[in-house]
């Protein structure tokens, strides 16, 4: 009885400690001072001991404490969060977060933690924020320790993997903690399965943690220390270790004394003339070096200057010793294991490269291919060399600028732009054959002289009109941002749309040209004028559809290049060398050909540009040269026009 009488005792002594212990506002009454005024050093204890509580209110006071909502009351000396209202704060409690009254501004005190405290704060947030209901909370606290992860975020982190319901957020976590684990797991088994699980991933972060590991510093000695993990041993001239930084390092390392130049043995010699002589050498024999370097000897071994060492003596020092790489990493098996996983990912990377530049080059073949299309018809019907077929591009850019200032919504006044830059550009076209080029016709010169001083008035009108300053022909939101398979391959969607517009009026030029009347009585006219005109088709008004097709198409080209280049009065001079070199290459009057000068000029200049990035005018006289060249060898082109016109 008397047992059980002081059991209950205890525990209604015990109940109210315990109480008090899970009471929010008791223990930061017992770290008040830390709280008031922490610092960098002493902060560090009270978030373990506030972590480490348990309290359910931890987290919100811990997020309002670095948002600076956290009060300190003079007359109880109680902490609360506090909203300003009218001349005083509303209050509310920390414990439990209830409304606690009000109080005037005189009796609270704001705490105003510092940078280094806030970033404290916000490291033991992280643990609680991983698994917070919210997913935009475990996303930020995902997001903050992939910037500045630290050992004791490791074990946190792998126990919210468990309960993460969102697949893609999981999959983040668990990268996570092997790219911390690698660094900060207790063993080195566990940190070499950290490591083999991030072989396969080439993103910049994973690349840096194995550099981290990899890391070395350079070392000197007479022999290899043993038990240090060695990268690499260096040999004094080689590229990696010049001499005179391996000479360096020995004095560094206190093993030879600096090498003493010649002005500053000429110094010491002045300094130390004594009665004409200095070094036991009279003054007037100073005039060789070998008389320098004897008297500068002689007063080293006085103790009077430092010692220095003669060019032979300075190879032998670094003969005697060798110098070394040394992985910061004191495991061998963590830094092979390094290694091995850094090489498997450059390789991949290499991979990905490639796979990149594949991507840029179709990119830029769909845009040479919507330039040169229009090129294509008119130069392969007519014969006729449009040197104003830029400006076709750059009046359908223009008229997308202007249809935007009026037409609301980027997306519908792209898709109105399109056709309104076809009717102007076609229209333009169509004036441009019956003013100027029909009247040329078989005569080149003329006609490419004639077009030239066309595409110079077009250029000043558009001038005139706009000004010399860029206009912005802006994408829909849609098309903002890029598709980024990893780190290394990502295409914008502004490219991607325009590959797929190449891929659509690739299709329905060649529907209008095998399956509408047009194009039949356009290939007649292509392969054969004469004949044409003899079953009835009158070439003149082909000519002109042609040319004014030509041009309408060269227009939508203009809309869609003006979507991510700037809109100029000088933007169609930039695609004008490439249209005529796709048209030439591929095989003039030919969409395939079109299509196949694209393709190999893209890849063509890509590939130029990945060799010898640094200089892009080099890259165009490469390309130029080489197409040269390939003309010499096939001067129809690589799809070859067939027909009599052809000369077959």
């Amino acid at each position: 009885m008397l047992r059980a009488v002081l059991l209950a005792l205890a525990a209604l002594v015990w109940l109210p400690a315990a109480a008090v212990a899970e009471d929010l506002q008791t223990l930061l009454q017992a770290h008040k001072a830390e709280i008031e005024a922490p610092s960098r050093r002493s902060v560090g204890e009270v978030l373990d001991r506030l972590v480490a509580s348990g309290l359910p209110g931890v987290p919100l006071f811990l997020e309002r404490w670095q948002d600076k909502r956290v009060f300190l009351r003079a007359s109880d000396g109680l902490f609360y969060y506090a909203t300003p209202e009218g001349d005083g704060y509303l209050l509310t409690a920390v414990s439990d977060d209830r409304a606690a009254g009000t109080a005037s501004r005189a009796e609270m005190t704001e705490l105003r933690p510092n940078g280094g405290v806030r970033k404290a704060i916000a490291d033991a947030l992280v643990e609680f924020q991983l698994s917070d209901p919210d997913i935009g909370r475990r996303r930020s606290a995902v997001d903050a320790i992939a910037r500045s992860g630290s050992a004791n975020q490791l074990a946190p982190l792998r126990a919210s993997i468990p309960t993460e319901p969102n697949p893609a957020l999981k999959a983040a976590k668990e990268r996570l903690a092997d790219i911390l684990a690698a660094r900060f797991a207790p063993t080195a088994d566990a940190r070499v399965e950290a490591i083999a699980n991030l072989g396969d991933d080439v993103s910049v972060d994973v690349r840096a943690v194995l550099n981290q590991i990899l890391a070395t510093t350079t070392g000197v000695a007479r022999v290899l220390p043993e038990g240090a993990n060695i990268a690499r041993v260096l040999t004094p001239g080689s590229e990696a270790l010049p001499v005179g930084t391996a000479y360096g390092l020995l004095v560094e390392a206190g093993l030879v004394p600096p090498v003493v130049g010649r002005d500053d043995i000429k110094a010491a010699l002045v300094a130390h003339i004594e009665g004409g002589r200095v070094g036991g050498v009279a003054v007037e024999d100073l005039g060789s070096d070998a008389a320098r370097l004897f008297a500068y000897a002689a007063l080293a071994d006085a103790g009077v200057v430092p010692p220095t060492l003669a060019p032979n003596e300075q190879d032998a020092a670094l003969a005697a010793h060798v110098f070394y790489e040394e992985y910061v990493e004191p495991d061998p098996a963590i830094s092979d294991a390094a290694g091995d996983a850094l090489r498997a990912i450059e390789t991949r990377v290499g991979a990905y490269q490639v796979a990149d530049i594949i991507l840029d080059a179709l990119s830029l073949a769909s845009i040479y291919f919507l330039a040169a299309i229009g090129l294509a018809i008119t130069f392969g019907v007519m014969g006729v060399i449009n040197m104003a077929h830029g400006e076709f591009i750059m009046m359908g850019a223009y008229t997308g600028y202007v249809v935007q200032q009026f037409v609301p919504g980027y997306t519908l006044s792209i898709l109105v732009a399109l056709p309104a830059a076809f009717a102007v550009t076609f229209t333009a076209g169509v004036a441009m054959e019956r003013l100027v080029i029909r009247h040329l016709y078989h005569r080149p010169l003329e006609t490419l002289l004639a077009t030239f001083g066309i595409s110079i008035g077009l250029q000043q009108l558009a001038k005139n009109i706009f000004g010399t300053q860029a206009r912005p022909l802006t994408s829909p939101a849609w098309l903002d941002g890029a598709l980024s398979i990893n780190d290394v391959v990502s295409i914008s969607y502004i490219r991607i749309a325009i590959f797929g517009l190449a891929l659509m009026f690739l299709g329905l030029i060649l529907f209008i040209l095998k399956r509408t009347r047009l194009g039949l009585e356009m290939r007649a006219v292509t392969q054969n004028p004469g004949m044409a005109a003899s079953v009835g088709i009158n070439p003149d008004r082909i000519n002109m559809l042609t040319f004014g097709l030509g041009s309408g198409i060269a227009g939508i080209a203009g809309v869609a290049i003006g979507l991510y280049a700037k809109v100029t009065s000088e933007m169609g001079a930039d695609y004008i060398v490439q249209s005529f070199m796709t048209v030439v290459v591929g095989g003039v009057g030919n969409v395939w050909g079109a299509l196949a000068g694209a393709a190999l000029i893209g890849f063509l200049q890509k590939l130029i540009e990945w060799v010898n990035p640094s200089n892009t005018l080099a890259a165009q006289t490469y390309m130029i040269l080489f197409i040269i060249l390939f003309i010499q060898f096939r001067p129809k082109g690589i799809v070859a026009l067939k027909g009599r016109a052809a000369g077959d």
